[in-house]
């Protein structure tokens, strides 16, 4: 089965820091561009970063440029996203996806083929 497993949310206060963690299992992790996205209660889906799969190229919307930065361990099927300099309008749940491909650094939501369950970051002021 295919797992996609988010950690590492929390609250933290505004200017704060936190990093998210995305374990992923049941697929050759290599293969994969993976995807953070966000989403509040009554918003659009938003896609935040998204690095590929082999040369770890690397994509992030302009709200996060600067302060995200997206990583991945091939070796321990791990992605993850480094959060610094939180404001309050990042509060949001964060997913993780995969998307098969050698190379993909898009926000199409029907292109992912799998996804997390999210986790809560919530950004006080």
């Amino acid at each position: 089965e295919v797992q996609l497993v988010e950690s590492g949310g929390g609250l933290v206060q505004e200017g704060g820091s936190l990093r998210l963690s995305c374990a992923v299992s049941g697929l050759t992790f290599a293969d994969y561009t993976i995807g953070w996205f966000r989403q509040t209660l009554g918003k659009e889906r938003e896609g935040v970063s998204v690095i590929a799969s082999r040369d770890g190229t690397t994509y992030y919307v302009d709200s996060v440029k600067g302060r995200f930065t997206i990583s991945r361990d091939n070796a321990k099927n791990m992605a993850y996203l480094q959060m610094n300099n939180l404001k309050p309008e990042d509060t949001s749940i964060y997913s993780c996806a995969a998307r098969r491909g050698s190379w993909y650094l898009g926000f199409e939501f029907d292109e992912y083929d799998y996804w997390g369950q999210g986790t809560q970051v919530t950004v006080s002021s």
